[in-house]
């Protein structure tokens, strides 16, 4: 998992517990300093946590065209990192380094995101360390391709 979606949540004390109050301050009406600090993190992740959201659905109509199930549940993609500026990197691989058709799904991957209202680049990184896996794949592409 990464930063933008290891902070994402809730306003927690540091024990871990959930203000009664829903966050409002002592008085209940107005949020002490800390709290509007942590209501700006809260905002300010839930944006990027949007954003990851919106990432992942389109990432989920590309498709490797031998394969009827998407690349993200194929388990392909192995971090979606937002850098700011509308600026998106994508690590991810392939099901075999000589797939035939790699360029397609690099550039569909690359068009699709930067379609997404807010981004303004995309730039996808091939990887195959580590080399893909079935285990990789969630368990509805398993049972999809017949492997459960």
């Amino acid at each position: 998992m990464n930063q933008d979606t290891a902070n994402s949540g809730n306003a927690a004390r540091p024990d871990g517990t959930q203000p009664a109050d829903g966050g409002a301050g002592p008085e209940g009406d107005q949020p002490t300093e800390g709290q509007a600090e942590q209501g700006a993190t809260r905002s300010a992740n839930g944006g990027a946590e949007d954003m990851r959201d919106r990432i992942e659905a389109v990432l989920k109509t590309v498709y490797d065209p031998e394969i009827p199930v998407n690349i993200f549940d194929l388990g392909l993609v192995y971090e979606i990192r937002l850098e700011g500026n509308g600026n998106v990197k994508i690590r991810m691989t392939l099901t075999a380094p000589a797939c035939p058709v790699a360029g397609d799904i690099v550039r569909d991957v690359q068009m699709k995101v930067e379609e997404i209202p807010g981004i303004m680049d995309c730039h996808v990184q091939l990887t195959f360390d580590p080399p893909w896996t079935r285990e990789m794949m969630t368990e509805e592409a398993k049972l999809e391709l017949g492997f459960l």
